[in-house]
């Protein structure tokens, strides 16, 4: 029996001893998987801007050529570029004012879907003014966007499909 005992209590110390080593294994693949994550590309505030600043543009020549789809979908690239900076960049004291267009994407949207050009142009005048009004709320007042006059997009056809 005192034999028996023995046995037991030395292959619970050894089953103690390899959860140790188990979870020390563990830890080692965290730490690094962690080291690996914190190490990863992670897109800085001005990359999300630059893209803004395309949409934004191509957005306004969509809505002026008429081509509702493809307004459509370049307010929807803003839309989709407000979501990851509010992912990738949510610390920032900029992050914390974007949504405030919002109410201007959602008029622009309202007016693609009715076709509306007049509320368009209105809007999209709307939208850039909160650009700038976030920009000078953050300190970035010399910043300052406007409504394209010409197209950086030569190899681009805004026209609507036929």
């Amino acid at each position: 029996m005192r034999q028996l005992l023995l046995i037991l209590l030395t292959l619970g110390l050894f089953s103690c001893n390899t959860e140790n080593d188990n979870t020390k294994i563990l830890q080692k693949r965290i730490d690094s998987l962690e080291t690996k994550l914190a190490d990863t590309y992670k897109p800085g505030f001005g990359d999300f801007m630059g893209t803004m600043q395309t949409h934004h543009s191509k957005l306004w020549f969509a809505g002026q050529n008429k081509n509702w789809d493809l307004a459509d979908f370049e307010v929807h690239e803003l839309e989709g570029t407000i979501e990851n900076i509010l992912k990738y960049q949510a610390g920032r004291k900029e992050s914390q004012l974007i949504e405030t267009l919002s109410p201007a994407l959602d008029s622009i949207e309202n007016a693609i879907d009715k076709k509306d050009h007049d509320a368009f142009e209105k809007s999209y005048r709307s939208l850039t003014i909160a650009c700038n009004t976030c920009h000078k709320a953050t300190g970035y007042e010399f910043n300052r966007v406007k409504i394209p006059e010409i197209s950086t997009w030569s190899n681009q056809d805004f026209s609507p499909l036929q």
